[in-house]
């Protein structure tokens, strides 16, 4: 991609470093999770045990990714585990930034998926919804409110009716992963939320009743 990328922080690049020496020793042929932070803090390992889950699960995700950090580490967040199907979860701190079109993130969503299909042309992708956030609760912190003002339900519904089309389009699977998180005013429930934006094992579990028939399939 064309466009300059943030530079990643001391911490990010370690995390980066522990996944590509892992990445040596995956199984390949398994199922991935890869993108952000709402990926990142997926219990998938702890689920993998306590649900009797037989497939082999690998999470790449990266806390404070963009869809353009991501383009930059496409070898160590996808192309090296070789995988046979790969679970998306990226772009909503794209959301957040002081110049976001949806255009211009369906546009780089896009160049990841075709990027995928490119190296990995047997892989099934499946992108998963933005989740819904919880800005009306006051859970006690002043940044994630701020921050919320700017990533609305709005905005992200709006996200979600783009990635639905870009699915279409590039003959992938789109999951709406929300119909469980959401309450009765289409906010993340208070009960899931860590503080409006990330989410606790529970709602996790809620997620992972929508993804299961697609993992397994």
């Amino acid at each position: 991609m064309s466009e300059s990328v943030p530079s990643i922080d001391k911490e990010t690049q370690e995390k980066l470093k522990r996944y590509k020496i892992l990445n040596q020793y995956v199984k390949t042929g398994q199922v991935l999770f890869t993108g952000s932070s709402l990926m990142e803090q997926f219990p998938i390992y702890e689920f993998l045990q306590d649900y009797d889950i037989k497939e082999t699960i690998y999470n790449r995700g990266v806390g404070g990714f963009t869809t353009a950090l991501m383009s930059e580490y496409m070898d160590i967040m996808v192309y090296e585990l070789k995988p046979s199907k790969i679970f998306l979860n990226i772009g909503t701190n794209d959301l957040n930034a002081p110049d976001y079109t949806k255009e211009a993130l369906m546009e780089r969503c896009e160049w990841i998926v075709r990027q995928i299909q490119k190296h990995l042309p047997e892989c099934k992708i499946y992108y998963m919804a933005y989740y819904p956030i919880n800005g009306e609760y006051d859970f006690g912190d002043e940044n994630m409110k701020q921050a919320l003002k700017v990533r609305t339900n709005d905005r992200i519904r709006e996200a979600n009716a783009g990635l639905e089309q870009l699915a279409a389009r590039n003959n992938i699977k789109f999951i709406n992963v929300n119909k469980n998180l959401s309450d009765n005013a289409g906010n993340l429930k208070q009960e899931y939320s860590i503080e409006g934006m990330h989410i606790y094992p529970n709602g996790y579990q809620a997620i992972l009743e929508d993804i299961m028939k697609y993992v397994r399939e």
